[in-house]
């Protein structure tokens, strides 16, 4: 599974606060309306230029903050397909995948990119492109690939059990 995206660049600790304001936590519970407040308190034109397919490049700790779940959902329903980290907050990390929202470790990538360059990311082989070079990542595993193809754990396990809806 190979992609080729437009990127937004941030830097290091962007909290889940800033991915999806808490004010928003008890009061939307649709995915579609939770993307029409991604990123609006750190890039309040995020949601204005954001486009399917679309990719996030950070530095350490993406993520970090409360445990909502809301921020991977805001950035999967907002059209953006991978989010490419020096690192991730491990309970960030988890309700990425669950929501079918690809990431991938990389050395180093929020220095090495620029503003609005397009990236590559090939996942079963671990390899990011972009205009600096390549740059390896250990490759994503099958069940994670599994899991992001079906849409997320949910659907994912639904198809693994004969469920699928």
């Amino acid at each position: 599974m190979t992609i080729k995206a437009d990127i937004f660049l941030y830097g290091d600790d962007v909290n889940t606060d800033v991915i999806f304001p808490g004010k928003y936590t008890y009061t939307i519970t649709d995915p579609n309306e939770m993307a029409k407040h991604a990123m609006e308190d750190l890039d309040p034109d995020f949601v204005k230029t954001v486009k399917a397919g679309d990719a996030i490049v950070a530095g350490k700790n993406f993520g970090c903050g409360s445990s909502r779940e809301q921020a991977a959902t805001c950035l999967k329903y907002s059209g953006v397909s991978v989010i490419a980290a020096e690192s991730f907050s491990r309970l960030f990390y988890r309700n990425a995948i669950n929501s079918g929202l690809p990431l991938v470790v990389v050395k180093d990538i929020g220095k090495k990119v620029k503003k609005s360059e397009q990236i590559e990311v090939d996942f079963e082989k671990g390899v990011l492109k972009c205009q600096a070079g390549e740059f390896n990542f250990p490759p994503l595993p099958n069940e994670v690939l599994g899991i992001v193809k079906a849409g997320g754990l949910i659907p994912y396990i639904r198809k693994k059990v004969g469920m699928e809806s």
